[in-house]
């Protein structure tokens, strides 16, 4: 994939960069971030967040969101149950086991686990997906953004309560 220098993974041929701490918080809060925004039913803030993305969808080889053009928040507006009171999935992502590698002052890519937890009813909590993030980022105008996110599912719970559809897509493994 790459070589190491300094405990810092690089892409063949890219100049030896050292990213500092501020870097890769800024990263790692941007993959909170979405957790944070689609647990809070908050579709118009993941839509900012990707809209300069391309998503790709578990199971597809194209983009289901194209960079430039949003509508993530639409895609997820049309999958995504949500409840009374306030607008919410009663979800919880958690996106853990973070490895962030960066390509240059201005690249970077990650893979994280995430696991999606949704209250199916009172006082019932289920783990409902399990799959990975791999996540490509990019540094424009000082800020960090996503440039794309592939997003693979490698298990499934019940999902009834989650999605209007059923989730017939294959998993990754």
């Amino acid at each position: 994939m790459g070589h190491r220098t300094e405990g810092v993974v690089l892409m063949p041929g890219a100049p030896a960069y050292e990213p500092s701490a501020s870097d890769h918080i800024a990263v790692l809060n941007l993959l909170h971030a979405y957790s944070d925004a689609i647990d809070h039913g908050d579709f118009d803030r993941v839509d900012a967040m990707f809209r300069q993305a391309d998503v790709y969808m578990p199971g597809s080889d194209r983009p289901s969101v194209q960079a430039g053009h949003g509508g993530f928040g639409d895609l997820l507006r049309s999958a995504v149950k949500v409840y009374p009171p306030g607008g919410t999935p009663r979800t919880r992502h958690v996106c853990t086991n973070a490895q962030i590698w960066f390509d240059g002052p201005d690249a970077a890519r990650s893979r994280s686990y995430f696991t999606v937890f949704q209250e199916t009813e009172p006082r019932k909590v289920e783990a409902i997906f399990i799959g990975t993030y791999d996540d490509r980022f990019v540094r424009a105008d000082g800020e960090w953004r996503f440039a794309e996110r592939r997003e693979g599912v490698t298990g499934i719970g019940n999902a009834s309560a989650h999605l209007f559809i059923p989730f017939d897509v294959p998993l990754d493994h």
